[in-house]
């Protein structure tokens, strides 16, 4: 680093520039076992390393050392750098705005080390694990080839040996020279499964195709996508994945230049990407649609940028740390199916989750409206009661403020067709929303509020039958009362200080929802608070 790459250019030696990686290994002999960590649970293998520039200049590096549960003062994995840098896995990096040759080269590198996979895999049966695969009598065959020339040629170095020890010890007595041809080590270096780096052209099929890097930058990502896809599909045994080098795919934001399609398609690809091989992915994204919230492997660090200019980085989220039980696994899959936005305040700003659609075209129409007074306000549809909760889980392990829209309903409903009344379902959904709410951190930054006993009732007078967030659309439009309850419900939401309008409540006991909604059929003469 140089001083520039400094915070603000200056060296504090309190807060010294650091990097922490940790990364997930398949052979617990290459780093060494005294830097491998064993996840009791899943039984992955951990190793972490920090560099630290306490100056400009090049970082000291050093290990965490599991036995003493500190990192060690002087040592890391891997032994010396040389020796490390060919062990550590392996950096694949895409840049957002790599030039046309750059972004060529990664994908055929990526490609390559697709087919030398292929490669090695072909001539294994199934239930033939133990018949050694073509690949692997070829390097075999290699192996002796070296082996035997090495046995050659041993006169010819015994000569070399013995000039060079000679002049040697004449500098340091007692010292001699050996030379080890190593026929055995690192034997698939010695192996080119191509005669040269393969070329990639694209075009119409039978029509003239270009190079790569005449391609434009959709087409070039999309290929990137594609061979990940083959690695990703491509399962390997468990000897390969020992004596295979990881690799960390590093991806700058992956959504530039892609058609809707192609971004889902990429975001599934580096997602599954890790589950296949040693592989493990890191990207950098400015698109909700990368944040899928029902997926096990995931830690989503939000960068910020503070007020005085500082810029930091904070764990928000990791599913386990959530709690999130299998109910709510299906809830948060069915909204980034029904929603891909709906992660969007993973990137900050005031947080309010609605129940449904009408609610969420109201308040975007007045957010749309007064654009200045309503800045930075993420309004998240939960599309349904149960997947508040979900939603609120998340929201608590960030500690943020956040405020819920949800319909009260009513305790009991008749049924369709003999007209008795029955116990709700929908109203038991209340008490658990507000059992979560009562599970933040800090209760005080969030505000729980209910329609009564629906949001169209509650704020137009009457339930539509059918298309809920038109017709409120079209009455807020046409009605400045309407259009005035609503914007007065969003302001007290964001303000729990503000009055909420007649028809909603902020409640925090299951007995002021009742009285709430008994009271609300007397009409607007009964206060609701």
């Amino acid at each position: 680093m140089t001083i520039e790459d400094f915070p603000n250019g200056n060296v504090d030696p309190g807060q010294p520039p650091t990097i922490e990686i940790e990364t997930v290994v398949y052979d617990a002999k290459a780093p060494g076992e005294r830097w491998v960590r064993t996840d009791p649970t899943t039984s992955e293998m951990f190793v972490r390393e920090k560099w630290t520039w306490a100056a400009p200049g090049a970082p000291t590096k050093v290990g965490w050392e599991v036995a003493a549960n500190d990192w060690h003062a002087s040592e890391g994995p891997w032994g010396a750098p040389n020796v490390a840098g060919i062990a550590r896995p392996e950096p694949h990096h895409v840049g957002a705005f790599d030039s046309p040759e750059e972004q060529a080269k990664a994908v055929a590198k990526l490609l390559k080390e697709a087919l030398t996979e292929r490669v090695k895999g072909l001539g294994k049966q199934k239930g033939e694990t133990e018949v050694p695969t073509d690949y692997e009598q070829l390097l075999d065959s290699v192996r002796e080839l070296q082996k035997a020339i090495a046995a050659e040629a041993e006169g010819a170095v015994a000569d070399v040996k013995a000039a060079i020890s000679s002049i040697v010890a004449e500098v340091f007595p007692g010292y001699a020279v050996s030379f080890d041809a190593r026929a055995e080590d690192d034997i698939e270096k010695s192996v080119s499964l191509f005669k040269a780096d393969p070329q990639l052209r694209m075009g119409p099929e039978g029509g003239h195709q270009a190079s790569i890097d005449k391609q434009g930058s959709g087409a070039r990502r999309t290929l990137v996508w594609t061979a990940l896809r083959i690695l990703a599909e491509h399962k390997r045994d468990k000897k390969a994945i020992v004596a295979q080098r990881p690799h960390l795919l590093l991806i700058d934001e992956p959504e530039l230049c892609l058609h809707p399609d192609a971004i889902r398609e990429a975001c599934r690809v580096l997602y599954d990407l890790p589950n296949k091989g040693n592989w493990q992915v890191m990207v950098t994204t400015h698109s909700p649609v990368f944040v899928d919230l029902s997926r096990d492997n995931t830690s989503i660090v939000r960068v910020e940028r503070r007020r005085d200019g500082v810029i930091f980085g904070t764990t928000v989220f990791r599913p386990k740390k959530c709690h999130l039980d299998d109910d709510d696994r299906a809830h948060l899959k069915m909204l980034n199916l029904c929603d891909p936005y709906v992660a969007e305040f993973f990137f900050g700003g005031k947080t309010i989750i609605v129940e449904g659609d009408t609610e969420y075209t109201a308040f975007t129409h007045a957010i749309a409206q007064d654009q200045k007074a309503f800045k930075d306000i993420h309004v998240v549809r939960a599309r349904g009661k149960a997947p508040i909760v979900s939603l609120c889980k998340i929201l608590n392990h960030f500690g943020s403020g956040y405020a819920v829209l949800h319909d009260s309903d009513r305790p009991q409903v008749p049924t369709r067709k003999t007209k008795k009344m029955i116990t709700n379902p929908a109203w038991s959904v209340n008490l658990t929303i507000l059992n979560v709410i009562q599970q933040a951190p800090d209760t005080t930054k969030v505000r729980l509020v209910a329609s009564l006993p629906n949001f169209e009732e509650a704020l137009f007078g009457e339930e539509a039958e059918d298309e809920k967030p038109y017709s409120a659309l079209e009455k807020m439009q046409k009605d400045g009362t309407a259009f005035g309850k609503i914007k007065s419900l969003l302001e007290a939401l964001m303000d729990p200080t503000k009055a909420l309008p007649f028809g909603t409540i902020a409640w925090s006991k299951i007995d002021e929802l009742e009285a709430a909604l008994a009271a609300q059929q007397d009409g607007p003469t009964t206060k609701a608070n």
